[in-house]
C-alpha cells in the first residue's frame, strides 16, 4: 500500500521510498525514512495535498510524492 492510498486516521510504517535521486533525498530530508511511523491526518477534497504526521510534526505532501512511499499498515 502506498501513502496515497491511505485514508485519514490510518497509520503505518514506511517500508520503502520507490524513487531515486533528488526527490528521494528531499523526502528523506523531511523525515520520511524506512521504519518511521506515519499517520494520515487529512486529504484535500481533490486528493492533493495529503497531510501526515511524522516524527511529531505535520507535513503536507503532493499526491505524486505520496504515491512513491510504500507503507505497511
Amino acid at each position: 500500500m502506498t501513502l496515497k492510498e491511505m485514508k485519514p486516521g490510518q497509520s503505518g510504517k514506511v517500508v520503502s521510498i520507490g524513487e531515486s535521486g533528488p526527490l528521494k533525498r528531499r523526502i528523506m530530508d523531511m523525515g520520511i525514512t524506512p521504519g518511521v511511523d506515519v499517520k494520515v491526518i487529512k486529504v484535500a477534497p481533490l486528493g492533493d495535498p495529503v497531510e501526515i504526521n511524522v516524527r511529531g510534526y505535520e507535513l503536507s505532501l503532493r499526491k505524486e510524492e505520496a504515491a512513491r512511499i510504500e507503507v505497511q499498515a
